[in-house]
């Protein structure tokens, strides 16, 4: 049965992202959900986030063919449930990744909860530094252990462990037990490009971003999420990292599609000099970086646009781009943990809980590549900001529950959205896309991280 988007969430993200919204009402739903009916209405910020970025490529697909209207899009809710939880379904030569690492989680401490990540080593080695836990490993390389982490959390308060492990280069968030300030969902700036908006060519039908090149600056989740979505409808995606920060090489085959991977140094002339010949024929930059992180390299959107005109330039980072903490590292399940949400998510004895995704990171990335789209439908020369800290003052504040379909639907089950194919990691099991338009499913799959060449194709 196929159910009628009403405006509701669709309208309101579409909205944010400067369409009109009759437009969005094109959207409609099709299956079960699969989320769950926790306190949160997190089946509607996932197919919504799913439903304008179907619409977003519609439109562009649309405005580059030369037609008028937008066509209507069916998303499929088994399609956007099993792509949300998509670093859970990912098997590497059959073997499951390790999502969050044994350091990373809830821990009591004397007057309330605080939530670690440590999965990134650099992250790990700081958290276990500053609370003097056990340097054990055969390799000298910090070692700790959760009974350790447990007892030197519990004698401290939450906000406590938290300044001094941010302040020693790790992460940990006093859980909040109220939501967290408002912050706006994306914030757009446009600027023309000469005296009229950029032409875009014709591309082929179904493949919006076909002939655009996409500067990838961004790791972890939702940027990644947000670029290999790009890459799926047609776009040139170019990934690159910096030689001194690692990436798991699971997350990499789980975000690693659509886009190719290298690295440079932009603290060294000759990296720099050919990350420079690369962003002078980009159509699109994309970054995931905390705000003023490339600014000093002179990389801020302001001098990005006035560097090349008609470029969109799309921005993400945790916190939001103002108030004290816009400055601070950040992942999605801290941000939960210090917007509120945990605390919303709590068991009966109080120990905080989790949303059923990771739906603030996935969310915003759907968002993003719809940011992006609109960007270009609309001429080119604009900066977009998104948060994941905007998309969960969205969730906790303005979402409301929508229709559900009636009962008797059948109950999400992820395996008609699964897929096998071979990588330069060996044979994936791996969620498809769940974008309503354009093609079903990458024509590339991940290459190793940070091993293509740093060139356009």
């Amino acid at each position: 049965m196929v159910i009628k988007g009403r405006g509701g969430a669709a309208e309101q993200a579409w909205v944010a992202l400067g369409g009109v919204p009759e437009v969005a009402r094109r959207v409609r739903y099709r299956g079960a959900g699969g989320f769950g009916d926790g306190p949160l209405p997190v089946r509607e910020l996932a197919r919504a986030a799913v439903g304008v970025c179907s619409l977003a490529a519609a439109e562009l697909d649309a405005v580059r063919a030369g037609r008028d209207e937008v066509p209507e899009v069916v998303v499929d809710e088994g399609a956007v449930a099993t792509a949300f939880v998509s670093e859970r379904h990912l098997r590497v030569d059959g073997r499951a990744p390790v999502v969050f690492a044994p350091l990373s989680g809830f821990w009591r401490a004397a007057d309330g909860w605080v939530r670690t990540h440590a999965n990134y080593p650099h992250h790990r080695a700081a958290l276990v530094r500053v609370l003097g836990l056990t340097d054990g490993s055969p390799d000298g390389s910090p070692e700790g252990s959760s009974d350790e982490l447990a007892a030197a959390v519990a004698g401290r308060k939450a906000a406590e462990v938290q300044e001094a492990v941010y302040a020693g280069g790790g992460l940990a968030v006093a859980v909040a037990g109220r939501y967290g300030a408002p912050q706006p969902l994306v914030e757009r700036v446009s600027r023309m490009w000469g005296d009229r908006p950029r032409a875009l060519p014709q591309a082929p039908e179904g493949l919006p971003m076909a002939g655009l090149r996409v500067l990838d600056l961004t790791r972890v989740i939702a940027g990644p999420v947000a670029t290999r979505t790009l890459g799926l409808l047609g776009a040139d995606v170019l990934r690159i990292d910096s030689p001194r920060l690692p990436e798991a090489d699971d997350a990499h085959a789980d975000t690693g599609f659509g886009k190719r991977s290298a690295r440079l140094d932009l603290a060294d002339p000759a990296d720099r000099a050919v990350f420079d010949r690369l962003l002078d024929e980009a159509d699109v930059v994309v970054t995931g970086y905390r705000p003023g992180t490339l600014d000093r390299y002179g990389l801020g959107a302001e001098e990005l646009l006035d560097r090349r005109p008609g470029l969109v330039v799309a921005q993400l980072c945790a916190w939001g781009w103002s108030g004290e903490w816009a400055g601070r590292r950040g992942f999605d399940s801290l941000v939960q943990a210090g917007y509120g949400i945990s605390a919303a998510y709590a068991a009966p004895d109080g120990t905080p809980g989790v949303l059923p995704a990771q739906a603030l990171d996935h969310g915003t990335g759907y968002l993003v590549a719809a940011g992006v789209m609109r960007a270009l439908s609309a001429g080119g020369g604009r900066s977009l900001r998104f948060s994941l800290a905007g998309t969960a003052s969205w969730l906790v504040r303005d979402l409301v529950r929508e229709d559900t379909p009636p009962a008797g639907e059948e109950a999400h089950a992820p395996d008609p959205w699964l897929r096998e194919a071979d990588s330069a990691y060996g044979r994936l099991r791996y969620a498809a896309p769940p974008v309503a338009f354009g093609p079903g499913d990458w024509s590339r799959t991940p290459s190793r991280w940070g091993t293509d060449a740093p060139v356009w194709l």
